[in-house]
């Protein structure tokens, strides 16, 4: 399965026109390995300069870089955790979703009506917070329910050790809190993973501005809110202008990069979206090169080189012999792999080595 990161936010806040741009965007078909795209899904490519990078040198006949999945996620209004609107709908699309984007309205305009009769990006974030707080708390009381007689009377050892996490978990629900501000450690974490809780995904905020502010964001009222409140969870906040982005989205690359300029922005909000997106779920990418293709796969941080290899094929990883590895850094400085392998910085990695982000990997097999 692909790697999803779900929009929410409440309505007229940006939400519908920033997934338009993600739509607009979209990866080819031909490029994208899985069948079917879902017409509330958009597969976008991870933004790379290194694959760029790597084209000038091989000139490949095939570029393909690495993709990522916005769902667009319908029916949030005030009371969704108890089924108002789409309530129920909303939930379980949100709950497949391995991180959730949560875009909050930052700009004035009279003619967009605010569901809650005004532009208060505090208030709309809350909003939203307390439906995934009040779901997951729904969603541990009833696993409690399930499973306290196990664990208070018949001292089952596996229902204690959850029984106790789940009660940690409701505790900070009913202060309000997410589940992610509790400090679990890996086999807490492993554990009520099964629960799939919202509020356990990562969170990035998205600070939809106007086309006037966005290219200085830090004179933005609401933005320097939501920034603060972002900080105090430890949360990122990425400011952007829906409405620029699927502008940017109509656009070729040459036009794009001109826009851009014109408003003084080094790159796209979307953009930035789809990195922060793929790093806060702690990925990364290892490269292949060559003629015939340059290719950008993720993996997750800490993988092994066997692991990797598996990215690509199964039968990589189970006949994996070595990886021939070198860095980008190093083949961009140096201008070839020839170039590379006589400066010696050209490595030979067994079953041991983890992977580093921007390694150009070859590996040998049998099977």
């Amino acid at each position: 399965m692909p790697l999803t990161a779900g929009i929410v936010g409440l309505p007229n806040v940006g939400k519908s026109t920033l997934f338009n741009a993600i739509t607009k965007s979209q990866v080819e078909a031909a490029n994208y390995p899985f069948a079917t795209i879902q017409p509330n899904v958009g597969v976008v490519e991870v933004p790379d300069a290194r694959i760029d990078r790597l084209v000038e040198l091989f000139k490949p006949k095939k570029t393909i870089y690495t993709t990522f999945e916005f769902t667009d996620i319908a029916g949030l209004v005030k009371g969704a955790s108890k089924g108002e609107g789409l309530g129920n709908q909303f939930l379980s699309n949100i709950r497949l979703c391995d991180a959730i984007c949560h875009v909050v309205r930052c700009f004035e305009d009279a003619d967009i009506t605010h569901v809650e009769g005004s532009v208060d990006p505090i208030r709309d974030i809350e909003i939203i917070n307390l439906e995934l707080v009040m779901a997951d708390l729904q969603t541990v009381e009833n696993r409690i329910g399930k499973i306290e007689r196990k664990a208070t009377m018949a001292k089952e050892k596996d229902a204690i050790v959850e029984y106790n996490i789940l009660k940690k978990i409701k505790e900070v629900l009913l202060e309000g809190k997410p589940a992610r501000s509790l400090d679990l450690d890996k086999d807490e974490t492993l554990l009520v993973k099964n629960f799939a809780l919202l509020t356990l995904k990562p969170m990035i905020y998205v600070a939809n501005m106007s086309e006037e502010e966005i290219g200085d964001p830090e004179n933005n009222e609401n933005y320097q809110k939501v920034k603060a409140y972002a900080e105090a969870e430890n949360n990122l906040v990425i400011p952007i202008s829906a409405k620029i982005e699927e502008e940017l989205s109509e656009m070729d690359k040459e036009d794009k990069d001109m826009f851009l300029q014109d408003l003084g922005i080094s790159e796209s909000g979307l953009d930035k979206v789809i990195k922060a997106a793929y790093n806060i779920l702690g990925l990364c990418t290892f490269l292949t090169a060559g003629e015939d293709e340059c290719r950008a796969w993720t993996f997750h941080k800490g993988m092994t080189a066997p692991e990797c290899a598996g990215v690509i094929h199964t039968d990589f990883q189970r006949g994996f012999i070595k990886a021939e590895v070198y860095s980008f850094e190093d083949i961009d400085k140096y201008g070839s792999e020839q170039a590379v392998k006589e400066a010696g910085r050209l490595r030979i990695e067994g079953k041991e080595y983890i992977a580093q982000d921007g390694d150009v990997m070859h590996f040998r097999f049998n099977v």
